[in-house]
């Protein structure tokens, strides 16, 4: 981060933000240059070391340049999923934030339009900024969980988190002259951030869009890297199927991604080993790793060390433990923080010891290699009537694997009985789906056979049924379809 901060980045390289309707690229050196103005204009408002501002916005240019001057005075950037929150007064009291910058409307004293930020970028002259430097436990930014129920968790990142994952993945993946790394998720989630923070210091080029526009930008922008949650690489799968029916394989995968891919890169939730081999066998190498909010990237496959199935191998700097349940804690030498900012009471010892070690509330294993494969929540585990144990991911992956079910959850309302609710993918193939849940009966134990499917509207983050990570929110799902999961007469049984 103090690299970043120090002066300009060298030049050869350029941000590009890629809409539906079109796009903007900006060279490194001048997107630096642009973001001190900014950092001027804030300070001219009175901003200082340590002072927050919050950001609810969509992805564009003017949400890089708010953080990037946040950076360059030692501000603490706030970042807000848009549609999320409510853009005003309450949420700067909440999070104590001297100015709100939205991409809705508004006009409440505080919250500022995102698009005046292009104005304060404008003019020539170069800013004389205080000089800003970063110690490890210095927090850069708040960072909040996209979490299946409550209200989310703020926590404070540190800059020596921040350092230290970037360290790590440039030791394994070596981004340089000829990368273009393709960003699409909401800038608010700190991990999309660091790919421009990498831009800048390792010098290579970046591409940042919206999860609508991805596919459209793949086409257009051919990127080297694409980093994406499962859901994405799902759907691609489909696409690349589908016109695989017409030419080979990789030929198809290139008609999706554009052909300079080097990898693929996916986290956030668990990867099924079926899009893994597909991509693989499709000539676009997907690696899958593993990491929370409140722990950074912890493992991660590489070209040096892949095993589909696995999230790879712990990275420098990490060190994962796992306790005689199987659980995984996370000891870090750099902690993303030792507490949350924000947090119901009793979470953050909850989650924190008093050590430093973060308790995940995942199940894992190591295998005799050191590559480590998360088996599941730990609350995810149903714990049926007859005492028995069902860890419900190995089901969920099953199901998924067919072209009918684009996402499910397995739960049980009465501890007897095992209901996947299924989102289907397009219109509902009954006869698809039940055929699978036939397939995945037979594939399971007694214990772990399902008794029926209800198929669900689909799982959307605006119906709040998937995170903003896409992952499924189990527990709203439960809620909503509970009438549906109870009834022995609705949706489609097991044979």
């Amino acid at each position: 981060m103090n690299r970043l901060v120090a002066g300009p980045p060298e030049p050869g390289h350029r941000l590009r933000v890629v809409r539906l309707d079109g796009e903007e690229t900006v060279a490194l050196p001048e997107l630096w240059a642009m973001a001190g103005r900014v950092a001027a204009a804030l300070a001219d408002r009175g901003l200082r070391r340590g002072d927050r501002i919050g950001i609810v916005s969509r992805n564009c240019l003017e949400w890089l340049l708010l953080d990037l001057a946040a950076l360059r005075l030692g501000l603490v950037t706030a970042g807000f999923e848009a549609g999320s929150v409510k853009p005003g007064r309450e949420l700067a009291e909440d999070y104590d934030l001297r100015l709100v910058f939205t991409d809705e409307p508004g006009g409440e004293p505080g919250v500022l339009s995102i698009g005046e930020v292009r104005a304060l970028a404008g003019g020539v002259s170069e800013p004389d900024l205080p000089p800003v430097t970063y110690g490890p436990g210095d927090v850069t930014t708040l960072k909040f969980t996209s979490g299946s129920t409550g209200r989310p968790k703020g926590l404070g990142a540190t800059a020596g988190s921040i350092d230290s994952s970037l360290r790590a993945v440039q030791r394994m993946f070596a981004h340089g002259e000829g990368d273009d790394l393709f960003v699409f998720l909401p800038l608010s989630l700190l991990q999309q951030r660091y790919w421009v923070y990498s831009a800048l210091v390792f010098g290579h080029d970046v591409t940042v869009g919206t999860y609508e526009a991805a596919f459209v930008a793949l086409a257009r922008t051919r990127p080297t890297v694409v980093m994406g949650v499962p859901a994405f690489f799902e759907t691609a799968a489909r696409q690349i199927r589908a016109k695989a029916r017409t030419r080979p394989l990789a030929e198809a995968a290139r008609a999706v991604f554009g052909d300079r891919i080097r990898y693929l890169w996916t986290g956030s939730a668990p990867a099924s080993a079926a899009v893994l081999e597909f991509f693989g066998e499709a000539g676009l190498p997907l690696y899958e790793g593993y990491g929370l909010n409140e722990t950074c990237i912890v493992t991660k496959n590489h070209p040096g060390a892949h095993r589909v199935g696995s999230v790879g191998k712990v990275l420098a700097g990490k060190e994962v433990l796992i306790d005689e349940h199987g659980v995984v804690s996370v000891r870090s030498d750099f902690p993303v923080n030792t507490a949350y900012a924000y947090a119901a009471p009793g979470e953050s010892q909850r989650v924190f010891g008093a050590d430093g070690v973060v308790r995940t509330g995942d199940l894992g294993r190591f295998d005799e290699d050191g590559f480590l494969y998360i088996l599941g929540r730990a609350d995810d585990v149903i714990v049926l009537d007859n005492a028995k144990k069902v860890v419900v991911r190995p089901i969920e992956e099953h199901l998924r694997t067919s072209h009918a079910i684009e996402e499910c959850v397995v739960v049980s309302a009465d501890r007897a009985h095992l209901v996947a609710v299924v989102s289907p993918a397009g219109e509902p193939d009954e006869a698809a789906i039940a055929a699978q849940l036939a397939a995945t009966n037979a594939a399971f134990g007694r214990d772990e056979q399902i008794r029926k499917v209800v198929i669900a509207r689909p799982f959307s983050v605006a119906g709040e049924t998937l995170t903003s990570q896409f992952k499924p929110r189990r527990n709203r799902i439960l809620e909503l379809y509970r009438a549906e999961i109870v009834d022995n007469r609705g949706g489609i049984h097991a044979g």
